[in-house]
């Protein structure tokens, strides 16, 4: 097995993964990026220096294409897997009375089967690399509160939490970390989406509003902070992190807050 640490990125091609991607490849890591993205991927791939890199066409919702990943990453790494960061995934709002539901159907065969598949696929993986090895998930600001037209988007990303909180108690014994990364709003290509009830885009919109959006460059160090941390969801963002508490301490007010500003509406 290869002295070498890996790891396994979703949603490679762009955003969040590319950036997580870098950062660990600069810290010495043998990194690799999947997505459906082919271009995406190339383009990556060409930003990583040094040839500790690798990539892979992987649609997560195929369990079987999550095997042949794997393993052929582990195969290009030395025998190992160290972290797998199970980060693709898609966004649709409207109001759920409303919404297709082939869209439905995507969010949660994307955001929630394709993390699921991805983490029954990492166990033998990250068993093998154990204690050290680690599951991170991306779940969402939209993973901490329920927010109006995003009642499907809301409902994959609380279970990438849920299914955090018991993969940890199903693997503490095996010794591999499980955390989830919930960020607010981050400067990705997702936010660049336009409105077709407005003509803005995301971005432009809550940049109107006045709400927070972090640069994508925030979200690595939270990530390698998961991957060497003990605790369950990481936050990015202030945002985030003030909603994440207010939830705790004090459900009520942002359950008046959610009825009264709709804060998904225009998302």
């Amino acid at each position: 097995m290869s002295e070498r640490r890996s790891i396994f990125i979703t949603g490679g091609a762009s955003g969040i993964g590319r950036e997580v991607a870098l950062y660990f490849a600069k810290r010495g890591w043998f990194v690799g990026i999947a997505d459906v993205d082919q271009q995406g991927l190339e383009d990556t791939l060409g930003l990583i220096e040094g040839g500790y890199k690798y990539a892979h066409r992987l649609d997560v919702r195929d369990r079987a294409a999550w095997d042949e990943a794997l393993q052929a990453f582990s195969t290009a790494a030395g025998g190992r897997i160290d972290v797998v960061f199970n980060n693709a995934g898609i966004g649709h709002g409207g109001p759920l009375a409303e919404q297709p539901a082939e869209e439905i159907e995507q969010l949660v065969a994307v955001n929630m089967k394709g993390v699921l598949f991805g983490a029954q696929a990492a166990y033998p993986h990250l068993k093998k690399t154990a204690p050290g090895s680690a599951l991170i998930s991306t779940a969402s600001l939209a993973g901490i509160i329920g927010a109006p037209n995003l009642s499907a988007y809301c409902a994959t990303k609380w279970g990438v939490r849920g299914m955090t909180e018991a993969l940890d108690a199903e693997w503490a014994a095996d010794g591999i970390t499980v955390a989830s990364l919930c960020p607010g709003f981050i400067d990705t290509p997702l936010i660049e989406q336009t409105n077709p009830d407005s003509n803005m885009s995301v971005k432009e919109t809550l940049t109107e509003a006045g709400v927070e959006v972090s640069p994508v460059s925030d979200v690595p160090e939270v990530v390698w902070n998961a991957v060497h941390g003990d605790k369950l969801h990481y936050t990015v963002g202030k945002m985030a992190g003030r909603l994440m508490k207010l939830k705790r301490w004090l459900p009520g007010r942002v359950r008046k807050e959610m009825r009264s500003q709709g804060v998904g509406a225009e998302i």
